[in-house]
C-alpha cells in the first residue's frame, strides 16, 4: 500500500508539473514572435463615415430646382456635343435634335438651403435662361424661387424662397478636406430627387480648360445631370463645395466630377446679397502653365508658378510693372503651382484690393505690390494651354510691315515667321505666327535673336501671337 501511495502521489505531482508549464506557456511572451501581416493604415484623428447619419442631417435642406423658359436655338446649339470638349456642366437644357428658332425648355438641378428664412445656393448655369424658377423642398413643399443674382465666373447662384424656419445645411471648410477623405453628394441625377451617392476626394485645386476662375474639388462621388447645384459633403455632414461638373465624353458619369469650393460659393453669395452682384479683382494678364522646358528656358529648377503671356494695357499689372515673361510665384504669400492656382487666389480678392505678388525674372526673385483693379462681367482671366511637344530652331523670320504692327496692336517690335523647320517646326511654331520675345525679352531685329542662339543656350522660350492669342513656347536647343 505505501508502494502504491507513493507511487500515486509521484504521478500527482508530475501532473501539477506538467499543468504549470502549459499554462506558463501560454501566458509568457515567445522569445521571437512569429510574423504578424500588415494592417490597413490607421490615421490617427480619422473620420470613418457614417453615410446614413450625413443623409438624415444634410438631405432635409437640399431641394430639388426645377427651371422652365425659352431661348433662341442656333444650329449649333442643337448639334450633339462635341468629343473634344469632355468637361460638361451637369446641368445641359438647350434642345437637342431641334430645328433652330424660339424653343421652350424645361430642366432640372439641384440645391441646398443655407439661412432658415430662405437662401438658397445652387450652379449658375442651373438657371441660365429660367423664367420660372420652382424649388422643391424635402418634405415635398414648392416655392417659387426669386433670383437674388447669378456669378458665371464662378458659377455660383443665389435664390430666395418666401419661407421660415427651414432645415439648414451645416458649412465646412475645404482646408480642412483632404486627398483621399470620403465624401457623399445628395441631389436629383436625372429628375430623382434626394439621391445620394458616395466617394472620395482624388485632387484639389484643380483647374480646368475655359473661362472659370475656380479650382475645383475632384471626388470620384458619381454625380450625373440633374445633381449640378446639389451639396458635396464631407464625413462631419458638413458642406465642403457645391457640384457643378463631370469629365464625360458620353454624358453621364465616367468617373470624374468637379465642385465648387463652399468658400468661393459664401463669397460670392456675400457680395450677391449686400451689393446685387459679385465684384471680381483682375489684374490684366494672360497666363499659361510652365512646363520642364519652359522652366528650364527661364532658369527655374521646377515648373512651378504662372508665365505671363501678355500684359493688358491701363491695367493693374502694367501699372505695377509686370511683364510677359515673368513667372508668378505666389500671391500674398500663397504658393502659386499653376496658372489655374493664380486665377484662383485673384477669386477670392476684391477690387482694390492690395497684393504682394512674388515674380521670377531675369533669374532672379523680386516682389511687386500690385492694386487689383475691376473685372468687368464679361471678362476672365485667360489661361492658355502651353505648347506640347518641344522642338529645334529653325525660322526664317522678318520685320514686320506697318500693316502687320498696327493689326497685332505693336508699337514696336515683333518678327514674321516666314517659314518654320527643325526643332521649332516640331514644338509648334507656324508660318504666319509673330515672334514677340526670346526667354523674355522683346525682339526686334533678325540679328537680335541670331546673337541670342549664338550664346548656345540649352532651351529658349519663344513669345508667339497667332491669331490675336499669346503663348510662350519652349525649344530644347541641346
Amino acid at each position: 500500500m505505501h508502494r502504491r501511495a507513493h507511487t500515486q502521489a509521484l504521478w500527482r505531482a508530475r501532473w501539477v508539473a506538467l499543468v504549470v508549464s502549459a499554462l506558463q506557456g501560454m501566458v509568457a511572451p515567445a522569445q521571437t514572435p512569429p510574423p504578424v501581416a500588415p494592417r490597413a493604415a490607421v490615421i490617427p484623428g480619422a473620420i470613418m463615415p457614417n453615410y446614413r447619419a450625413i443623409v438624415q442631417l444634410a438631405a432635409p435642406a437640399v431641394v430639388g430646382i426645377t427651371v422652365t423658359g425659352s431661348r433662341k436655338v442656333s444650329p449649333q446649339d442643337w448639334l450633339p456635343w462635341p468629343d473634344e470638349e469632355p468637361f460638361s456642366s451637369l446641368f445641359k437644357n438647350l434642345p437637342r435634335g431641334t430645328p433652330p428658332g424660339e424653343r421652350a425648355f424645361r430642366g432640372q438641378g439641384s440645391g441646398f438651403i443655407i439661412t432658415a428664412d430662405g437662401l438658397v445656393l445652387t450652379s449658375a448655369h442651373v438657371i441660365q435662361g429660367a423664367e420660372q424658377i420652382l424649388v422643391r423642398l424635402s418634405d415635398r413643399r414648392e416655392f417659387k424661387a426669386q433670383v437674388l443674382g447669378t456669378d458665371p465666373l464662378t458659377d455660383v447662384a443665389v435664390l430666395r424662397v418666401a419661407a421660415s424656419q427651414l432645415p439648414v445645411v451645416r458649412l465646412g471648410r475645404v482646408d480642412d478636406l483632404q486627398v483621399g477623405d470620403p465624401v457623399l453628394a445628395i441631389g436629383a441625377p436625372y429628375g430623382l430627387e434626394q439621391t445620394a451617392t458616395q466617394g472620395i476626394v482624388s485632387a484639389k485645386g484643380r483647374a480646368l480648360p475655359g473661362e472659370s476662375v475656380v479650382t475645383f474639388i475632384q471626388t470620384d462621388a458619381a454625380v450625373n445631370p440633374g445633381n449640378s447645384g446639389g451639396p458635396l459633403l464631407d464625413a462631419s455632414a458638413s458642406v465642403v463645395g457645391i457640384n457643378a461638373q463631370i469629365y464625360s465624353q458620353s454624358g453621364g458619369y465616367q468617373g470624374l466630377s468637379f465642385a465648387i469650393p463652399i468658400e468661393v460659393a459664401l463669397r460670392v453669395k456675400d457680395q450677391i446679397v449686400a451689393h446685387g452682384r459679385a465684384q471680381h479683382a483682375r489684374l490684366g494678364v494672360s497666363i499659361q502653365n510652365l512646363n520642364q522646358s519652359l522652366a528650364r528656358s527661364f532658369g527655374l529648377d521646377v515648373p512651378n508658378g504662372a508665365l505671363v503671356v501678355s500684359v493688358a494695357r491701363d491695367s493693374a499689372a502694367r501699372s505695377a510693372g509686370l511683364m510677359a515673361g515673368d513667372v508668378i510665384t505666389s500671391v500674398n504669400g500663397q504658393r502659386v503651382d499653376n496658372a489655374g492656382e493664380l486665377g484662383a487666389r485673384l477669386a477670392l480678392l476684391s477690387p482694390g484690393d492690395t497684393v504682394q505678388l512674388t515674380v521670377w525674372r531675369n533669374r532672379a526673385q523680386r516682389t511687386l505690390s500690385v492694386t487689383l483693379g475691376r473685372a468687368s462681367d464679361d471678362t476672365a482671366p485667360s489661361t492658355q494651354r502651353s505648347a506640347a511637344a518641344p522642338g529645334q530652331l529653325g525660322l526664317n523670320l522678318r520685320p514686320l510691315t506697318r500693316e502687320e504692327r498696327e493689326a497685332a496692336s505693336l508699337d514696336s517690335g515683333g518678327l514674321m515667321v516666314v517659314d518654320s523647320s527643325g526643332l521649332a517646326a516640331r514644338a509648334g511654331v507656324v508660318a504666319g505666327d509673330v515672334l514677340l520675345a526670346v526667354n523674355g525679352t522683346p525682339v526686334s531685329s533678325v540679328e537680335q535673336v541670331r546673337a541670342m542662339i549664338a550664346r548656345k543656350p540649352p532651351a529658349v522660350a519663344l513669345l508667339i501671337e497667332r491669331d490675336g492669342d499669346r503663348l510662350f513656347i519652349p525649344v530644347e536647343l541641346d
